[in-house]
């Protein structure tokens, strides 16, 4: 609740009229000051107007008065720079240090305000209670926010590749690898495939990339595979590999990953993850060159077909081990499936890479791929289509995912544009 009260104080949402300290003393509020996310009082730097006497200095906030004295702020001398206590309820007097007493207000807001707050903050996971106030708002601003958004996606994406290019001391092939095998999980099975790639370093795979069955033995075998319940019992090529990679186990003391963190339950036979190992493989298969390519490709076009490889013998005509042989494409990524490995890989390896290197052009061509890519099609971009906002790219459509994971979902609405202007208005009493 203190949170809402610092909202309503850093956007001057108060109800003016009633703006007066506890002893009757009108309150003015030149500057609210800065907000202060580290130790010490709420605000810094404030400017408020106490019956025409101008006040410089720190604002502190509490849910009630007596919070001052229960967390020893009578005692520190921090706070002696307090020139207003902002709380929700007035049950105690407040002094600095030195015994002074400091002036203290109670911070009212409209009744419509908190309701529009709780409806908000309330509403169950499937709704947008918002949606609304986003046909209502003008072109121009939800552009500016779904742009922010849209960077705000590929940056933290950037930081773990940030985050990779020191574990692996800047080597860009190893980051690439990692990033695209986390891909490969679509979603579903992101986790497992990063780490099934960190488990199996390329220094490892690069040792055996003139033996496609060796590369498969590997990985597969790491991945816990044949450690898990025998899918592949009777199965031939399963039993091969499976001692293929009991010898190579044995020669470079590897230990496989928990077979059982792949997930397959309700999963379409042709998003299981067996065939997107095999296609890991073959990406290893001759040497691991995959991000020398994507910085060499020209077009979508020539970054579509780095990622269009067929599958040859086994996985040419199996979904998993065992059963008998399905008649299925030899291709193992289809359009959709390609264009989750741009959006989510190489739009912000390009980003990364550009940013890391000063390459600006580089950088520049991850945004360009984003808006040349159709969008995602899923439930989240639906919902926010629904309400309103054209999603004509895949740069959009990761911007409304950002919205709905990171502030949606987690209840941020007070720092969402669109939450913003709803409780402004309800602030102001405008119509929502």
């Amino acid at each position: 609740m203190e949170r809402l009260m610092q909202y309503v104080w850093q956007h001057k949402l108060w109800s003016a009229d009633r703006m007066t300290t506890n002893d009757g003393r009108r309150v003015r509020v030149i500057d609210p000051g800065v907000l202060n996310t580290d130790a010490g009082p709420d605000f810094f730097n404030a400017k408020v107007e106490i019956d025409g006497e101008m006040w410089v200095g720190n604002v502190e906030m509490h849910l009630r008065a007596s919070d001052w004295r229960r967390h020893g702020h009578d005692r520190d001398r921090t706070y002696d720079s307090v020139i207003l206590h902002v709380v929700e309820k007035d049950d105690a007097p407040v002094t600095r240090s030195n015994g002074e007493r400091i002036p203290q207000m109670v911070l009212r807001c409209s009744p419509a305000f908190y309701d529009s707050y709780t409806r908000l903050v309330s509403a169950p996971a499937t709704e947008l209670p918002c949606a609304a106030k986003i046909r209502e708002m003008p072109p121009l601003a939800i552009t500016e926010w779904v742009e922010s958004l849209a960077f705000e996606r590929l940056n933290e994406k950037v930081e773990r590749l940030s985050a990779l290019y020191d574990t692996f001391c800047g080597s860009w092939q190893d980051i690439c690898y990692v990033a695209i095998s986390r891909s490969l999980g679509f979603g579903i099975n992101n986790d497992a495939f990063e780490m099934l790639a960190r488990r199996t370093p390329l220094r490892l795979l690069h040792k055996h990339s003139d033996s496609l069955f060796q590369l498969e033995a590997l990985l597969f075998g790491q991945a816990g595979f044949f450690d898990a319940p025998p899918h592949g019992k009777g199965d031939e090529y399963f039993m091969r590999l499976a001692r293929e990679y009991q010898f190579l186990a044995d020669k470079f003391q590897l230990k496989p990953m928990d077979g059982s963190m792949w997930k397959s339950f309700r999963v379409r036979p042709q998003n299981f993850p067996y065939r997107r190992i095999a296609l890991l493989a073959r990406f290893v298969e001759g040497g691991f060159s995959l991000m020398q390519s994507i910085l060499d490709a020209h077009s979508e076009k020539e970054l579509r077909r780095l990622f269009a490889v067929e599958l040859s013998g086994y996985w040419a005509s199996h979904y998993t081990f065992g059963g008998a042989p399905s008649e299925v494409p030899a291709r193992v990524l289809g359009n959709a499936s390609i264009d989750i490995l741009l959006i989510n890989a190489v739009a912000p390896l390009y980003y990364a890479y550009g940013s890391r290197c000063g390459d600006y052009e580089t950088a520049e061509r991850a945004v360009t791929l984003l808006e040349s890519l159709r969008p995602e099609r899923n439930s989240i971009v639906a919902t926010f289509t629904a309400a309103g906002i054209k999603c004509p790219d895949a740069l959009t459509s990761q911007a409304l995912i950002q919205l709905r994971r990171r502030y949606c979902e987690a209840r941020k609405c007070l720092y969402c544009a669109i939450g913003h202007r709803l409780l402004s208005d309800a602030a102001s009493g405008h119509s929502q």
